[in-house]
């Protein structure tokens, strides 16, 4: 299959949903247009996409969890503009662009992130009520038609949680943080990926399976897939970081060198750490044999995050 035209088109879906849902401003308007100015920085939204391929593989239509399926994207633009704040990565490109705090202010960055990440439990949640018990804002547009149990959403809901706060994301940036100019430590260092990293992508792809309500094999498997090619994905930024330039990247190349962080080059070279990543990315796909030719496009994105150079 094309993958990029896969990519392409259901990239478009999320922008069209982000789009309508960010379409009118609402106050403070420096909050809005610095929650805008991330959200719409260029992202690939394989995240969200992955929620969305793995619902259409356990039989579902992927436009009818685009709600929940884009939250993930409001997470993880939070996690990057906090990331690039002085106190952490402090670093003064995203994605080509000056970063956020640089445009509107270490205060107003942190607070686009702390809105970005709240507001995405209340489109998972909002998007779930069947009756509209909550009273949403004119500024807000949800599915007409809702077709996923609340039991669902609920866990959901809980699944997200759990990979974007202490127990996940967060967990492994505070480690990630701690473990400069430390010497390199490969259970550390695997700690850090699989929760900085690897938690929330495997949070999108188990996303499909729960909302869809399948099998626990089913959901063991998409778990493998997803725990693997999150940590490969982490394991080429690292190599990206340092094989890559700035306007490849988008952003700091060379920055994990300067700010002397713990990585897969840094412990293993950056070969071994492409074999790496290979493997992971054959374990991944070897978890999908179940699936057949329907999980042509989760295969199609394995191959494309190996391959990729931004």
């Amino acid at each position: 299959m094309d993958i990029k035209t896969y990519l392409k088109e259901k990239r478009e879906l999320i922008d069209s949903y982000l789009k309508s849902y960010f379409g009118t401003l609402f106050p403070p308007a420096s909050l809005y247009e610095a929650m805008k100015y991330s959200i719409f920085a260029g992202g690939k939204r394989i995240r969200p996409i992955l929620a969305l391929t793995s619902y259409g593989v356990c039989g579902g239509n992927p436009e009818d969890i685009i709600p929940q399926a884009a939250a993930i994207e409001l997470i993880h633009t939070y996690s990057l503009i906090h990331d690039d704040l002085p106190a952490m990565d402090d670093d003064e490109l995203r994605r080509g662009n000056p970063t956020n705090h640089k445009v509107f202010g270490e205060a107003i960055a942190i607070l686009a992130g702390d809105a970005l990440v709240t507001e995405a439990f209340y489109m998972i949640a909002e998007c779930g009520m069947r009756n509209a018990e909550l009273k949403k804002p004119e500024t807000r547009i949800t599915n007409s038609e809702i077709r996923i149990p609340h039991s669902a959403i609920l866990r959901v809901i809980c699944e997200v949680a759990m990979a974007s706060g202490a127990y996940g994301m967060v967990g492994g940036q505070a480690q990630d943080i701690l473990s400069e100019n430390s010497e390199a430590d490969k259970d550390v260092l695997n700690f850090i990926h699989l929760h900085k990293t690897a938690a929330l992508i495997t949070a999108s792809v188990r996303m499909g399976p729960i909302l869809a309500d399948s099998d626990e094999d089913t959901l063991e498997a998409l778990t493998i897939y997803g725990k693997n090619i999150g940590l490969a994905f982490q394991i080429i930024d690292d190599v990206l970081d340092v094989e890559g330039n700035t306007e490849e990247l988008g952003k700091t190349a060379g920055s994990d060198k300067k700010r002397k962080k713990m990585t897969y080059p840094l412990l293993y070279g950056v070969e071994v750490s492409r074999q790496k990543a290979q493997k992971l990315v054959s374990e991944a796909l070897y978890a999908l044999r179940k699936f057949s030719s329907k999980a042509n496009p989760l295969v199609g994105i394995a191959d494309y995050l190996i391959e990729r150079r931004a």
